[in-house]
């Protein structure tokens, strides 16, 4: 790559080259050697790469990867240099030895030439600076466009991990750290490179090489320590391994990114979301300084998620910017400092203080935006005007003009009708649809679309004037006050105040608008007017998997309230479910989903309680109710790391008893509603939708012991409910002689906030994501298990063996995520599928674990085999392949014995193993017939016109129904038939197997040479499937002439190589010969190099390093099968080499007998006949070499790819 002119670093580089700039080097040789020269050019090595160098040369490598300047200094280079001067120009570099001798060779054959006319050295070094300026800026052109705004520097070290990790294009890198790594107690110092899939280390030390590359969907634990051996060390585990890094420059970034790369990967574990670069991120007005474009994008996600959790927003919302400013609060009359962030639909206020101040103001809502007169008071202020008639002050603003630009530009995009809103789902797949109900299934005049069912069952009522009821109007006037001071809805000023009007309890009939409020449910339901309305005419009246499961719990649903103890309740709380199943596929329909969404129809309409729902499972309960509770399982950890810290003393007696995860994981799931009495818990629920899930993790540390092993949590009453009393089931179900005395709700959640206020909701997420990494694994742990246990009665395989392959094979379907493959990751990974088949690989996967596991190896011809195992092991058509399969075809291989390992052979070389278009079914060939008839009779009756389409479209109709109605019955019966074999324990037997035609046994035998081509006793096993072949032949043959008794054929298409056919020879022995032909070419076309055609006739001259030295080498032309002698192999006389699939194009000149066939007993009897071969198929192979390989091969290809082009020539 030629260099710039610039005093500042081109930023380009290309597959190989380092770009550098052309800059005056005054001391050439200095830490470089030159291997070239010519009067006007130079091209050196540095020191420390390649071969050679002594003690100088380790040092400079070692200077080199410790200061990074390997990152900017390329391993060659060519400098230009003119007479007598000491000055230097260099002029290009490369990274490797190929890249800068093409550069020398252009040089030597373009300019040598016309710099030799020169007279004067200045104007030679004047002609090559142009030169080179000129082809740069060529270079450049085109790249422009395509540049990113990454650095060079940092481009430079991209290119340098994917060199010493063997790493594709496709993987990218955040970042890199200068840092130590702990290989025993002797800290090495290198170069951390932490990319989306992988983290890296790797250090060069005076001639000793550290090279470490860790998944990160494979880390179990990722902790930040700082402990008297390792301080301030990030530990990284995996289930095998433990790493230590220490001796970081900003150690704190460094482990915040680690930990955002190790949520990617348990995320994509979880339910198979792989990184996509957010492109939309607006481009910095200046190039970063060693910060990569996906480093300020993972940045952007961070302050995303912590902004969207702050304020409770929607997952689409991005924050644009936030700088710091203070408010004007009336009711304090004070300016409050905190932050104004600013996103595209809103602008929030956090104090600095906690709970001092939060504001929420949506643009929807913004009606004047404009500049105040600044003073010395009030600096730089800016008014915001609402339409409920509110204004907000912000001063002390930084940079006023540019920020309400943005608020400007924000506005101008805000449509003043509701947003659109999103669409709409797929239809789910219907199981049975059935009569569909005629009319919509919901309405705006249903009484549950307009009030709440508690407002609905108690309007009735008579009014309540006992003391309960008083203190209810109490609250509702102190809430009243704080609405008139603080502000009503969404703009309302959030203070301590609110939240301690919250834990006083929310009166009944402000509940559903509250909630609504601190959830964000009410801003997505104000932006998205209709949406459920639709949802559900979209998603009632079909039966799905999730409906099926709903309509079993509706029922269980709170079944002592009255609300639901009749059809209207039960039919809105079926909307809900269904509607939201439709929504959210991903978590459809899950356990404890019904008994919290109960609970939020009785304060709220249906719409309400809809969005409130979606708050819940999308952003305050993430990943609570999807198929593995994974959220909950994480939340129940955190819970004990808790209990471990602040109540060690009973931790530990509860660890003895094993009762902390029996108990815990309902009060998560449905937020205490099911094991407290439910005036008491929707207590508990207003305090969650305010302050989120640390009230859940406060009262549960403060429900003790008792809690655990008696009916404490039955007793937690609330005193000043003014509902009617509702039974709690739980309680009555473990109701014993002596109840226990009764707790106070409101001194329970008082007391758990003195005693455990003090949790801050970043240590929760610290907490949470340790968690995440300990459950997911044990969770993948669990399927490996699941998976091995499924598997081990159908297999030889230890448990051992079945777990390492289940590894390497699910690394594979991983690296599909990562690198892309031919079909998408979704389709083979559904986390809702039994653990067998939740992974899935394709025939190009397949292939690679084949090539290195099996240990059948047939050089080139492999992949042609792994592709026809493939296809036998793939049974339902898909193109994907599960575990059990993939085990179903090496245990063959391995562990049957011989007469099983040749069947399986046998089966590779015919249909659907060898072809698979020949596996087309009956009713296809029937299907076809019918069509072409629709055809006839459709061209017979387009003369005629009238009636023409009517008479066309029936009998068509008749036609397909006819034809599909008996495919449908043919399947049912063919599956039944399938199930029931599947039941008995009677096994395929070889008599079971169809007939090899002459063709198919080609390709055996070309298969079987292959086989043999790397095996010691190779010279032993090629005569003897000679001999073998030609014994198939003749039986072949013999078996032909009985079947068609005796009578000749003759449309037998001569030999085209037999020269002088003997006339009173029989036709049988022609066909003979042709056959033998056509066996000798395939086993010549099967050899891995073709050996030069013989000249003069003299086999010395067509002998080769690969040929079989010890046989004679006869002409295929005039052989018959008495004339193989026992040292002779047969090869072809034409030249071509085909490979394993090219069917008859490959065999010009020899006709292939329809005729011909033999049975799986005649190949097995005639390959028992030869000692040689029945030792060689009934050799046993030990698969843990094998898999020990598999998990070298990226090491191996790190080692090769790192090697220095000398070491490479040698090798090749």
């Amino acid at each position: 790559m030629w260099l710039s002119m610039e005093n500042t670093k081109v930023q380009c580089c290309g597959s190989l080259g380092v770009a550098m700039n052309l800059e005056e080097v005054l001391l050439a040789n200095a830490l470089w050697v030159s291997e070239r020269a010519n009067p006007f050019f130079i091209l050196q090595r540095r020191k420390g790469h390649g071969k050679g160098g002594g003690i100088t040369g380790l040092l400079v490598g070692t200077l080199d990867v410790v200061l990074d300047s390997s990152a900017r200094v390329a391993p060659y280079r060519i400098l230009h240099q003119t007479g007598d001067s000491q000055l230097f120009w260099s002029i290009a570099c490369g990274s490797s030895r190929k890249e800068i001798t093409e550069h020398w060779e252009w040089l030597e054959a373009n300019l040598l030439q016309t710099l030799s006319t020169f007279d004067n050295d200045d104007d030679i070094t004047t002609f090559v600076k142009g030169k080179i300026q000129g082809i740069i800026a060529e270079e450049n052109k085109g790249r422009q466009t395509q540049e990113d705004e990454d650095c060079g520097k940092f481009r430079e070290a991209e290119l340098k991990m994917r060199k010493l990790f063997g790493m594709p294009e496709e993987e990218k890198l955040v970042n890199y750290y200068s840092c130590s790594y702990w290989k025993g107690r002797v800290p090495r110092q290198g170069w951390l490179y932490l990319s989306v899939n992988h983290l890296c280390f790797y250090s060069f030390l005076l001639g000793k090489e550290v090279t470490l590359v860790v998944q990160w969907t494979d880390v179990t634990q990722l902790d930040k320590n700082d402990t008297l051996l390792f301080p301030e060390s990030i530990h990284v585990n995996t289930r095998d391994t433990e790493h230590y890094f220490s001796m970081f420059l900003n150690i704190n970034d460094t482990f915040k990114l680690m930990e955002q790369l190790a949520n990617i990967a348990m995320r994509q574990l979880l339910d198979n979301e792989s990184f996509s670069a957010d492109h939309s991120l607006p481009k910095p007005c200046k190039t970063l300084r060693n910060v990569s474009a996906l480093k300020r994008d993972l940045d952007a996600r961070a302050k995303n998620e912590r902004y969207r959790a702050l304020f409770r927003l929607t997952q689409d919302e991005r924050l644009d910017g936030h700088t710091d400013c203070t408010l004007w609060t009336p009711f304090a009359k004070m300016h409050v400092v905190g932050q104004m962030f600013v996103s595209n639909n809103y602008i929030c206020f956090a104090s600095r203080e906690e709970d001092l101040c939060q504001l929420i103001i949506p643009l929807r809502e913004v009606s004047i935006v404009e500049k105040a007169d600044s003073s010395s008071v009030l600096p730089s202020p800016l008014s915001i005007s609402t339409k409920n008639k509110m204004t907000f002050l912000f001063a002390n603003l930084k940079d006023r003009d540019f920020l309400v630009q943005r608020i400007s530009d924000f506005l101008q995009r805000t449509p003043d009708s509701p947003s659109t809103p999103p669409a709409l789902p797929p239809t789910p797949p219907v199981l049975g649809m059935g009569e569909l109900p005629q009319g919509r299934h919901y309405s705006s005049s249903l009484p549950t679309a307009k009030n709440s069912l508690l407002h609905i069952y108690q309007k009735d009522l008579p009014e309540d004037l006992g003391p309960k009821a008083t203190k209810e109007k109490m609250k509702e006037e102190s809430w009243n006050i704080h609405f008139f001071e603080f502000g009503r809805g969404v703009c309302m000023y959030r203070t301590s105040k609110t939240r301690d009007l919250v834990l006083k309890g929310i009166p009944e009939s402000l509940r559903g608008e509250l909630w609504l409020l601190f959830s964000g449910a009410q801003n997505e339901m104000a932006a998205y007017p209709g949406y459920y309305a639709e949802l559900v005419e979209q998603a009632m009246g079909r039966c799905t998997l999730a409906t099926e499961e709903i309509e079993r719990d509706l029922h269980r649903s709170m079944p002592e309230h009255h609300a639901f103890q009749n059809e209207m309740g039960i039919a809105a709380l079926r909307r809900v479910l269904t509607a939201y199943a439709a929504r959210n596929p991903g978590i459809g329909y899950c356990q404890a989903m019904n008994i919290v969404t109960s609970v939020l129809l009785l304060y709220c309409t249906e719409e309400e309680a809809f969005w409130l729902l979606v708050a819940l499972c999308e952003r305050m309960l993430p990943d609570y109710y999807n198929t593995r509770v994974v959220g909950a399982l994480v939340d129940q950890g955190v819970f004990e790391e808790l209990t471990r810290e602040c109540l060690p003393l009973l931790y530990e007696h509860m660890q003895d008893l094993g009762v902390i995860s029996t108990i815990s994981l309902s009060w998560f799931l449905t937020l205490f509603l099911s094991v407290m009495p439910f005036d008491s818990a929707v207590l508990l629920v207003d305090c969650f939708f305010y302050e989120g899930i640390k009230v859940i993790f406060q009262f549960a540390d403060k429900c003790d012991f008792h809690s655990a092993t008696s009916r404490y949590l039955d007793n937690v009453v609330n005193k000043q409910t003014v509902s009617p009393p509702i039974p709690h089931l739980h309680a009555l179900l473990t109701s014993g002689d002596e109840p226990p005395p009764e707790i106070d709700i409101f001194e329970l959640i008082k007391t758990s906030y003195e005693k455990f206020g003090s949790l801050r909701a970043d240590v929760i997420e610290q907490m949470r994501f340790k968690q995440r990494l300990k459950v997911i694994q044990s969770l993948e742990d669990t399927a490996k298990r699941s998976v091995v246990r499924a598997v081990m009665t159908e297999s030889a395989f230890t448990i051992e063996e079945l777990e390492e392959l289940y590894v390497l094979f699910k690394a594979k379907h991983i690296m599909s995520c990562y690198w892309g493959a031919s079909s998408t990751a979704a389709e083979r990974h559904d986390p809702s599928l039994p653990y067998l088949e939740q992974y899935r690989i394709d025939c190009g996967q397949f292939s690679q674990l084949f090539t290195t596991l099996a240990p059948w190896n047939c050089g080139l011809h492999t992949i042609s085999l792994a592709a026809r195992l493939f296809r036998l092991l793939d049974h339902n058509k898909d193109s994907l392949i599960n575990f059990k399969e993939f085990i179903t075809g090496l245990s063959g291989m391995y562990h049957g014995d011989m007469t099983e390992k040749l069947k399986l052979l046998y089966k590779l070389h015919l249909p659907p193993g060898l072809n698979a278009i020949s596996g087309v079914s009956d009713s296809c060939r029937i299907l076809k017939h019918e069509l072409s008839t629709i055809t006839t009779i459709f061209l017979s009756w387009a003369g005629n016109g009238k009636g023409f389409l009517k008479k066309c479209f029936s009998c068509i109709t008749e036609c397909f129904i006819v034809v599909f109605s008996e495919e449908k019955v043919k399947d049912y019966k063919y599956y039944l038939r399938m199930w029931a074999k599947e039941k008995e324990p009677k096994k395929e037997t070889i008599k079971d197997l169809p007939r090899m035609n002459q063709e198919q046994f080609i390709e055996l035998c070309k298969t079987l040479y292959n086989m043999f081509s790397e095996d010691p006793l190779e010279q032993e096993l090629y005569h003897a499937i000679a001999t073998v072949a030609s014994l198939l032949l003749r039986i072949g043959e013999v078996g032909k002439k009985f079947t068609n008794n005796g009578s000749k054929k003759s449309d037998l298409q001569p030999l085209a190589g037999e020269v002088n056919p003997q006339p009173d020879k029989e036709d049988s022995s022609g066909e003979a010969g042709s056959a033998q032909s056509l066996v000798s070419k395939a086993l010549a076309e099967a050899q891995l190099e073709t050996p030069p055609q013989p000249t003069n006739g003299s086999d010395e001259e067509a002998k080769d390093d690969t040929s079989i030295s010890s046989y004679s080498v006869v002409s295929t032309g005039s052989l018959q099968c008495e004339d193989i002698a026992d040292d002779t192999v047969l090869i072809g006389c034409g030249g071509g080499v085909a490979g394993a699939g090219c069917g008859g194009d490959c065999r010009r000149g020899s006709a292939v007998d329809a005729d011909w066939s033999i049975s799986f007993e005649q190949v097995l009897a005639s390959l028992l006949t030869e000692p040689a071969l029945v030792n060689y198929f009934e050799k046993k192979h030990d698969i843990r070499n094998k898999m020990a390989v598999c998990k070298t091969q990226r090491a191996v290809e790190r080692q090769i790819s790192s090697s220095s082009d000398h070491e490479l020539a040698h090798l090749t």
